[in-house]
């Protein structure tokens, strides 16, 4: 199935000071992140972010923090879903699909989407916009998720997905991030 944005929520999970920086290949998820929330913009895709035990780890970091529209919730549970404020925000969204990137990936991006799928959420997890400690976390995460029939996804899918066409003035506006 394709990411149509009249049906997506972008999940920006955990992106946090104290987290990000023991994560494999922080400056490319950051980046990819980054690309995500402006296309997620320019498609008016509602956006929610995480924030982990912030008092511990730290909030967003600076290069996401301030996300155009975006909806930043604390929580405490490694499920976001098991958040009651974000599950109550999720719901009255109405969407039935969520893109997800994430910190970390083994651990909050795959809890939180086992808790959707089990609610018939249909999710996608952008793998070069997720991350671990470790290169095994990773990948088991999406092994996993795969498994159990999350679609796996890049960054660049998820964007020409949202805009399903060229020639717009969306798309025009969107390639000097994708090029």
């Amino acid at each position: 199935m394709l990411i149509r944005a009249n049906d997506s929520v972008l999940l920006v999970i955990d992106m946090q000071e104290r987290l990000v920086p023991a994560m494999q290949a922080p400056a490319r998820t950051i980046s990819n992140t980054r690309k995500l929330l402006a296309g997620a913009n320019a498609k008016n895709v509602p956006i929610l972010m995480t924030e982990q035990y912030p008092k511990g780890l730290g909030h967003t970091v600076p290069e996401l923090a301030n996300a155009e529209g975006a909806i930043t919730l604390p929580k405490m549970h490694f499920s976001c879903m098991e958040d009651e404020d974000f599950a109550a925000t999720f719901r009255k969204l109405d969407r039935k699909q969520a893109v997800i990137a994430g910190m970390e990936a083994h651990i909050c991006v795959t809890q939180t989407a086992a808790s959707l799928m089990e609610e018939g959420i249909e999710v996608f997890v952008v793998s070069d916009a997720t991350a671990s400690r470790t290169l095994e976390s990773e990948q088991a995460c999406i092994a996993r998720l795969s498994a159990c029939g999350a679609g796996i996804v890049t960054t660049e899918m998820v964007i020409f997905e949202w805009l399903g066409r060229a020639g717009t003035e969306e798309f025009k506006a969107m390639l000097p991030l994708i090029k």
